[in-house]
């Protein structure tokens, strides 16, 4: 498929400083300043940095109800738009394993019942979704290039889930 074409993502991250100043009180207190709060981006050792919170805004976002069977592109779009730096990437949801590792984040046991903010699973290929499937948790839902009522997507049985978070959260 050659609508997923890859982008390159700067990874810099700087501390973030505002100045605001109201006209009616400049000429009272120039010194008065307010700082923004940094958002929480967890990084790992080859230097990746993914902010949960830009990634499960992207996530929110998403608000369709069927699926337009761009689900693999959906969260990288979602991953890069959140910090993180993918050159290459498969096209195949079921294939993203190696490059969520390559991002910081660790294979899991299943915790469906207990998702966090910005976890990832993978379904594998089966005989009718020759691509498999990926989604993210969003806080509130699963999210893949649509809003999922739940994980259990496919109606087939027996099928192999991967299940992944970012590492400093395990």
């Amino acid at each position: 498929m050659v609508y997923d074409q890859p982008v390159n993502v700067s990874a810099i991250h700087a501390p973030v400083q505002a100045n605001i100043m109201l006209r009616s009180q400049a000429r009272q207190n120039p010194k008065k300043t307010s700082s923004a709060s940094a958002t929480k981006a967890v990084g790992s050792s080859n230097g990746h940095r993914i902010n949960i919170e830009k990634f499960t805004s992207y996530l929110q976002g998403i608000t369709r109800r069927t699926s337009t069977q761009k689900c693999a592109r959906s969260i990288r779009v979602g991953l890069q738009s959140s910090g993180a730096k993918i050159v290459n990437h498969p096209v195949a949801a079921a294939d993203w394993g190696s490059t969520l590792k390559q991002l910081g984040y660790k294979k899991i046991n299943q915790s469906f019942d207990r998702p966090k903010k910005g976890d990832i699973y993978i379904i594998d290929r089966t005989a009718k979704h020759r691509y498999g499937h990926i989604a993210a948790y969003s806080g509130s839902a699963w999210v893949s290039d649509f809003k999922q009522n739940s994980h259990a997507i496919y109606r087939t049985k027996n099928l192999t889930y991967s299940y992944y978070r970012l590492a400093p959260d395990l």
